[in-house]
């Protein structure tokens, strides 16, 4: 690597060593080398490590060539080569237990520890480090070599972060069908499905196909008093036969997730709505005619947003977050009174509705109700 101007470097904290009593701390030493990628804004991988090519580095104010060998053991130089750097050595150095040495199967005598600080020179900054090298009195090599003691860390696995079989779960099934916008970061993308997981309460689900507004029930207050008129107890409008098969598939899929049920003959039921089947473009839909219920229930003035004050609250967003509720009044449980009120009438037999119908009065005022009491601060 070419040579780069030096610059001040921050004092770090001491590097731990290897040899000597005690063991190397590689936790601290990966912890330090973060350390410095950071302050340094350096690569990943720097340019220098992991090369068997010589480089300059600053030993002790004086440039010198350094070999880094991530084959060797560990970081070394011959004791004639350590005289043309510091002619009194000896008084520094350090000692070293008993440990064997061979190069290419030659045994090495190691006189001690020598410690030194070494800078790298680079481009984004110096990277400067305190090493211990082993002092050899029959190394050949003219080289300062650092070996893996400080170019390779093996770190043993003291603890495995549990994994969450349920998330994974979840993500593999629940989101498998869901459109996640792009371009997202893994780490935004694990973010957003660790806070879907958190929040799947608010999903459906197999058990639990339909949301149901919890702490949040709607009622029906009439003002009149029994008994009732005729008007609010009408029989089933009659149907053609293509109406009538239509609208016993539209009342299968209310049936099913517990929107409507079933009422039986010794029950209750104080007034009956017939239902009319709507046609557009060949496509069919169901709609309960309670224009009568209405002309009887009291009003519910709650304030209604008007669009234009919501649209300008929002026009200096940076983001907007969209949600569109599945059948979103239907989510809304109805009290037991308001229950004896909302019978449908068909051909082939009568149903109470268990969760807020569209169509009758009142139904978006009390929806706008339970969204300002579940986003007190968004709306």
């Amino acid at each position: 690597m070419g040579q780069a101007p030096l610059k001040e470097v921050p004092e770090l904290k001491q590097w731990p060593h290897f040899s000597g009593e005690g063991e190397y701390d590689h936790m601290e030493f990966i912890r330090v080398i973060e350390m410095i990628k950071e302050d340094f804004e350096l690569p990943e991988r720097l340019n220098t490590l992991f090369t068997r090519s010589p480089t300059d580095v600053v030993i002790d104010n004086k440039p010198t060539k350094h070999l880094l060998n991530p084959g060797a053991f560990c970081s070394c130089f011959s004791k004639s080569f350590l005289k043309t750097c510091a002619p009194n050595f000896e008084d520094q150095l350090l000692p070293i237990d008993s440990i064997k040495f061979n190069s290419a199967s030659n045994p090495m005598k190691a006189l001690g520890i020598f410690e030194t600080n070494v800078i790298f020179p680079h481009i984004n900054g110096n990277l400067r480090i305190t090493v211990e090298f082993v002092i050899m009195e029959n190394c050949s090599s003219n080289n300062f070599i650092m070996g893996n003691d400080y170019l390779i860390v093996q770190i043993a696995v003291r603890k495995v972060a549990p994994v969450n079989l349920e998330l994974q779960r979840f993500k593999s099934e629940q989101l498998s069908e869901a459109e996640i916008s792009r371009p997202l970061t893994d780490k935004q993308e694990n973010e957003l499905s660790s806070l879907l997981y958190d929040e799947k309460e608010a999903f459906e689900s197999e058990k639990e196909p339909f949301g149901e507004i919890v702490g949040h029930e709607v009622d029906i207050i009439l003002n009149i008093e029994r008994p009732y008129p005729p008007l609010l107890r009408r029989p089933a409008y009659t149907e053609i036969s293509k109406s009538r098969e239509a609208l016993e598939i539209h009342i299968e899929e209310p049936l099913d997730l517990g929107v409507i049920r079933e009422v039986y003959h010794n029950e209750e039921l104080e007034i009956t709505t017939p239902v009319i089947v709507a046609w557009n473009n060949g496509k069919s839909r169901t709609v309960g005619d309670f224009r009568a219920l209405n002309t009887y229930t009291v009003p519910d003035r709650y304030p209604i947003p008007k669009v234009q004050i919501s649209l300008t609250q929002i026009s200096q967003a940076v983001y907007i977050t969209a949600m569109d509720s599945l059948k979103g009044f239907n989510q809304n449980v109805v009290t037991p009174r308001a229950r004896k009120y909302l019978g449908i009438i068909v051909h082939y037999g009568v149903y109470g509705y268990l969760r807020m119908p569209f169509g009758i009065k009142n139904a978006p005022s009390h929806f706008q109700r339970m969204m300002n009491e579940i986003f007190p601060e968004e709306l």
